[in-house]
């Protein structure tokens, strides 16, 4: 199988401040192939991305949050290093939480065309509130959303 990424293996780049889609690669989903899934396996990929930060666009201000990304592949799985440096990329960057979160679903959506997936801000609380926005986008029936561990 050949695989073209370029994050993994390559010293990391300071991409602080821009957290561009084109950062993130992807690899083919092991169990796409039915030839090689017997059982039609189609399984449940979570990722916890405990350390993120973003500024606030008004104060400046660190905000801190765990990422929950939870998807059901497609045809495509994300690549972990490039996942990281994508998320690192929002360091530097002010944006409010909400648009954050609807950034990350929208460019994981658009490069792996997923089944499900679910991105949970879980952001630390500033002033006593804290803030967990949600992201979510689905192709399942309501049973098989129902089967999906949150």
């Amino acid at each position: 199988m050949e695989h073209n990424l370029k994050s993994l293996g390559s010293p990391v780049i300071n991409t602080y401040n821009n957290p561009m889609p084109e950062i993130l690669e992807c690899f083919d989903n092991p169990f796409a192939n039915r030839n090689n899934n017997l059982n039609n396996v189609n399984g449940t990929i979570v990722i916890e991305a405990p350390e993120f930060t973003c500024l606030c666009p008004i104060t400046g201000s660190p905000d801190f949050a765990l990422i929950l990304i939870t998807y059901i592949p497609d045809k495509k799985c994300v690549e972990s290093k490039s996942l990281k440096l994508y998320l690192g990329a929002f360091r530097q960057f002010a944006e409010f939480h909400e648009s954050c979160v609807n950034r990350i679903a929208n460019d994981l959506i658009t490069l792996l065309k997923p089944v499900y997936l679910r991105v949970e801000g879980k952001f630390k609380p500033r002033g006593g509130i804290a803030f967990m926005p949600i992201a979510e986008y689905n192709n399942l029936n309501n049973n098989q959303l129902n089967n999906i561990s949150r």
